[in-house]
């Protein structure tokens, strides 16, 4: 008979081993099998196994400038997205946390874009994009004549793009800063009215301080997002105009499934999975000298 003890220590692994199986046939296998190919040249023959050529493909990925052109175009994506996603969304959070009437329509409002599907919302924004589409007849109402490119030009492609990343996580990150506010004492804030801090100086003195760890929250969920960006490149630009919205992840898919030029995209994803295990290192760093303090 199974000791009772050491059954009760085997049990809970027992519950686990069906997700760890589906897991690794679905998650850990082919991670390996990817890394394996990034070091490998693979033909697309059943008959034949992959080549080990080493540090080749990414001796390519070093020399490639439409690869440095997307790792440019994405920190350019990290820095024009993350600050917004900080800042409006608690800005949104602390509108919408006041008790007025009809407040809950203003949330189902600004959260609505979030429920929305991308595909739905790309085409939707791309209509409004477009050379006769709202911007551009409301940019002519002004007295212009030209239409702006919103989509078609290098310098407004990524841009316009950042624009619809942004209305779409700007309520979910509303609601997370929602339910930071609701957690705070409004006792605290009418002690700061004692001491004079009225208006929105109270933000500062109250709701600021005691939100850093949802501040953080939202920063660290939001840059990993725009690391990862796709769908709205895809539906929007396909990384046109020449290159200059095309991100890390777009040319991934766009080697992989496109050129089937399946090695070089699994160095692709080796480097960025690199890039944001860093990242995730340094935030889990920062993160914990935010409790810490």
């Amino acid at each position: 008979m199974i000791n009772t003890h050491r059954w009760q220590k085997i049990q809970p692994y027992l519950f686990l081993l069906p997700a760890l199986i589906v897991l690794g046939v679905i998650v850990f296998y082919p991670a390996i099998q990817a890394f394996s190919l990034s070091f490998s040249r693979y033909e697309y023959d059943l008959t034949q196994a992959p080549q080990w050529i080493g540090w080749e493909n990414f001796e390519r990925l070093w020399l490639d400038e439409v690869f440095r052109q997307t790792v440019i175009n994405t920190l350019i994506y990290l820095l024009g997205v993350v600050p917004p996603l900080v800042v409006l969304p608690l800005f949104l959070a602390i509108l919408v946390n006041q008790k007025l009437k009809g407040i809950h329509w203003f949330r189902t409002a600004y959260y609505t874009p979030v429920v929305i599907s991308m595909v739905v919302a790309g085409i939707a924004w791309k209509a409004i994009y477009w050379s006769n589409g709202i911007l551009n007849q409301f940019w002519f109402s002004l007295g212009f004549e030209r239409a702006i490119p919103w989509l078609t030009s290098p310098d407004w492609a990524i841009w316009s793009v950042m624009v619809v990343t942004i209305w779409k996580g700007l309520g979910y990150y509303m609601v997370i800063y929602l339910a930071g506010l609701q957690g705070i004492s409004p006792e605290l804030y009418q002690a700061a009215a004692i001491d004079g801090s009225v208006g929105w100086q109270k933000h500062f003195d109250i709701t600021i301080p005691l939100m850093k760890p949802y501040i953080f929250l939202v920063a660290v969920i939001s840059a990993l997002s725009a690391t990862k960006v796709f769908e709205e490149v895809y539906l929007l630009t396909q990384g046109g105009p020449r290159n200059s919205s095309k991100t890390v992840v777009y040319y991934l898919y766009e080697k992989a499934f496109q050129e089937l030029d399946i090695n070089y995209a699994c160095t692709i994803g080796l480097v960025l999975f690199i890039f944001i295990l860093i990242l995730s290192i340094v935030n889990f760093v920062l993160s914990r000298d935010v409790e810490s303090n």
